[in-house]
């Protein structure tokens, strides 16, 4: 299905959709007010409302995963006006205002195509808000399996705030159709891609000269553990499952600040009951648990069959597994509760992390709290770009940066307005966006 001015047309005039974006749709909406950022706001406003008295339920059962209702809550104070508001301003602000030679003005890129992911339920909907805050026109390519989730929250937004039906469109299509999708590049002056390299990599391809590419990619993840007998290892434990290894921002591997292989062997024995122990308690239906098992299962024969002779040590638990390996790469682990273990002294940390430099994300640090800053300034100047607690690795903070960068300002542009009456020798104070 096809989204468009608030209503849902069939795939097969999409040729015709196209056609009226580029002649009439996209001039015609640039060319009249500019969409202002109370509007989204009060239409994000009141879509929250209706989230929180209960009213969406119906819907998100329908087109959401299992989880996702309890997901929402989890982000729910990151989409409200008050932080979103604070975004705005911290983002954006300082970027307008009087300069020397007259002022400063922040405007929208214009037309953005948004090749949205498809890890986290909800994530097409929010690449687009942050493009209707940023006054853009958004053009959605839904990923696969999106099952009508996004179509729906537009239909939602817009029934709300019809004001907002010009600007939000959305493309149900395969990744194959690469004719269509380098049509709709052809329209943009931004294209923001989630994904792996092959999705990037294929988005260069398409985009236009002149395109801003916008590139929001895999990332890899992981804790880092020192000094940690006698801590609670809990909440890295919880994090591992609940995240199962599908975001950005889930634990892939498991880092010992110690050379010493019979240490690592005492910490998987210590950790594996605790692992085991949040399995069970996300699991609950005999469904879930006999699922998690078969991963766990699989994990290990695959690591018989793949790495016979590598020197892994594998630790099985009930619907879940510990991989101790020797080498000290960070890669992705298996998913669903199935994770690697790794030993990284700290001298080692920059050299082997600089390999993955420009994946790096999100770093769960457990350590002495004597020696949290020295080990986080580590982290930092080897490119991790955030470090949490363990148990908070994919959660969203307010006003954080994502992936190093703030997203606003990567979907605006400075104008700079000179004044007809001469230049000043110095700057007034700059006003907030």
């Amino acid at each position: 299905m096809i989204f468009a001015n608030g209503e849902l047309r069939s795939d097969r005039e999409i040729n015709a959709v196209i056609a009226e974006l580029e002649i009439y749709d996209l001039p015609g909406t640039l060319s009249g007010p500019p969409l202002e950022a109370d509007t989204v706001l009060d239409a994000l406003e009141a879509l929250g409302a209706e989230l929180d008295s209960g009213a969406l339920d119906p819907l998100i059962a329908q087109y959401a995963p299992p989880g996702a209702r309890e997901e929402l809550e989890r982000v729910r104070p990151q989409i409200s006006r008050a932080a979103l508001e604070r975004r705005l301003a911290l983002e954006l602000g300082g970027l307008a205002g009087p300069r020397p030679f007259g002022r400063s003005e922040v405007r929208p890129l214009g037309v953005l195509l948004h090749i949205a992911p498809g890890n986290m339920a909800g994530l097409p909907a929010f690449t687009a808000v942050e493009g209707l805050l940023t006054g853009n026109i958004n053009l959605v390519k839904l990923p696969h399996g999106d099952k009508g989730l996004t179509l729906a929250v537009f239909q939602k937004l817009t029934q709300l705030e019809p004001r907002l039906a010009p600007w939000l469109y959305a493309f149900d299509l395969s990744s194959q159709y690469s004719g269509t999708i380098k049509a709709l590049a052809a329209l943009a002056d931004g294209i923001v891609t989630w994904g792996g390299d092959g999705a990037i990599s294929a988005m260069r391809k398409l985009a236009p000269p002149g395109c801003k590419l916008i590139e929001w990619g895999h990332r890899l993840s992981f804790a880092y553990l020192s000094g940690w007998d006698g801590m609670d290892l809990s909440p890295l434990a919880e994090h591992i499952v609940r995240a199962g290894g599908l975001l950005c921002s889930s634990c892939q591997v498991i880092f010992l600040d110690t050379g010493h292989l019979s240490v690592a062997e005492r910490f998987c024995k210590q950790f594996l009951p605790v692992l085991e122990k949040a399995a069970a308690s996300h699991y609950k239906t005999p469904g879930q648990a006999a699922q998690a098992a078969l991963y766990a299962r699989e994990t290990a024969l695959e690591q018989t069959v793949d790495r016979t002779g590598s020197g892994d040590l594998n630790f099985p638990g009930q619907s879940c597994s510990l991989t101790l390996r020797r080498d000290m790469d960070l890669e992705l682990s298996h998913l669903h509760g199935n994770v690697l273990v790794k030993r990284l002294p700290r001298q080692e940390l920059i050299p082997v992390l600089r390999r993955r430099r420009g994946r790096l994300q999100t770093a769960g640090l457990i350590c002495p709290d004597s020696e949290r800053e020295v080990l986080a300034a580590l982290l930092a100047r080897a490119g991790v770009n955030r470090i949490t607690a363990p148990g908070h690795m994919s959660d969203s903070f307010p006003c954080e940066a994502h992936d190093g960068e703030y997203p606003l300002r990567r979907y605006v542009r400075v104008v700079d307005i000179e004044n007809p009456q001469g230049r000043t020798e110095t700057a007034p104070e700059q006003e907030n966006f």
